[in-house]
């Protein structure tokens, strides 16, 4: 088996996958990758299942150095991809041999990039997830963000290898990243603690992503969002793209490493479907909010699933 040493890290590197999802009720938050669709495409690229584990790296990709041979394929944020410093491809698969450095640009549109690897990272499972919660020091490599000098062995043997078909993504497949974005939200769930006139603030304003933002949360910048008595209700449980409201009117859309519960109003909650979307969004873009009924959410979860089966079906075979 081959394995990457990390030669350089980038400023966030993490080992994901589809995330912790059933100890909620238990205070462990979910985790997992913060772009399902970019996720998953990289690992059909190498010939994975969907939900394999990849590294998710912020603005800038690590420099890796291979022991033997892998194949490896990137997506996700925009940048350029070097193979031994000449230039490679994004959004197609790789094949690599003992002693190739791939290296990295920062991204130039959206934030984070996926590279998957065919047959996986070997690192254990934590309750039913290799995903990495930095906070509680669970999961991933050592609980952590990878760093100069960490050695990921990979799961493929030579015969897997041999076997495995190079595939390309099919241009009309790969997603471009803006600097504003419109999200579909559902209502609620306390749309009621929200004055008529905060609730067409929330839906009528641009708001602009702060840098304060990470894979918790991202804060929002803009108009103040009116509410009736205050933010504060009795804690319950939160969800991916809830869209909280503390008591200074200003909006938290909630992700993947958020809390399992929370005190503060919750005035909406982003779509799945739109949800790598606001994964993929930098310090200084602008997000504005389109109001959708439950049936509208779910109809676009739907066209989401069939987005994926699409790309099975349109991939392109390469030689080699």
């Amino acid at each position: 088996m081959s394995s990457v040493k990390i030669k350089t890290a980038g400023p966030l590197t993490t080992i994901q996958d589809k995330g912790r999802i059933e100890y909620q009720q238990s205070g462990m938050s979910v985790s997992g990758v913060m772009d399902d669709y970019s996720f998953r495409a990289a690992n059909l690229l190498v010939g994975n299942p969907e939900t394999e584990a990849v590294l998710e790296c912020t603005l800038l990709g690590p420099t890796m150095e291979f022991t033997g041979d892998a194949v490896f394929a990137v997506t996700g944020a925009t940048a350029q991809v070097k193979v031994n410093a000449q230039p490679s491809f994004m959004w197609r698969a790789i094949r690599v041999k003992a002693g190739d450095t791939v290296s990295f640009s920062m991204t130039t549109s959206g934030t984070r990039l996926y590279i998957a690897f065919a047959g996986g990272i070997d690192v254990p499972e934590v309750m039913g997830s290799k995903s990495t919660y930095m906070k509680a020091k669970v999961g991933g490599f050592e609980g952590r963000n990878l760093k100069t000098g960490d050695e990921l062995k990979l799961s493929a043997s030579e015969e897997v290898l041999s076997k495995t078909v190079l595939k390309e993504a099919s241009p009309r497949m790969i997603p471009s990243y803006y600097p504003e974005v419109t999200l579909r939200a559902v209502l609620g769930p306390q749309d009621d603690c929200f004055t008529k006139a905060g609730i067409n603030t929330f839906f009528g304003t641009a708001y602009q992503v702060t840098s304060d933002s990470d894979r918790m949360g991202y804060r929002l910048e803009g108009a103040v969002i009116e509410h009736k008595k205050g933010g504060d209700i009795i804690s319950d449980g939160i969800v991916i793209g809830a869209v909280q409201v503390p008591g200074n009117g200003k909006p938290i859309i909630l992700m993947a490493d958020r809390q399992t519960t929370g005190g503060y109003t919750k005035i909406a909650t982003v779509i799945t479907a739109d949800l790598p979307l606001v994964g993929q969004m930098r310090p200084g873009n602008f997000i504005r909010f389109q109001k959708v009924t439950v049936e509208k959410a779910q109809q676009a979860l739907r066209e989401y699933a069939d987005k994926i089966k699409i790309f099975k079906i349109c991939m392109l075979s390469l030689p080699g």
